[in-house]
């Protein structure tokens, strides 16, 4: 077996570097995604309640059109 040299260490060193980069760079694309996602999902839920608030109040007003038709 042959001793390694500088070369081969920096040269090993600077894979593990890039390596430990790569792993690093995927971690926080992982985390954007998943933040946006979990974003997405927000505004989803808050549509949704936006929706159903807007048919509690077109029935609400509904209820008073017909409350006023009647008393007329």
């Amino acid at each position: 077996m042959t001793a390694a040299t500088p070369t081969s260490i920096t040269m090993t060193r600077n894979r593990n570097a890039q390596m430990q980069l790569l792993n690093e760079e995927m971690a926080r694309a992982q985390s954007a995604e998943l933040l946006r996602e979990a974003e997405q999902r927000h505004q989803v839920q808050r549509l949704l309640a936006a929706r159903r608030l807007s048919r509690r109040a077109e029935a609400a007003a509904q209820q008073v059109r017909l409350k006023l038709a009647r008393s007329l």
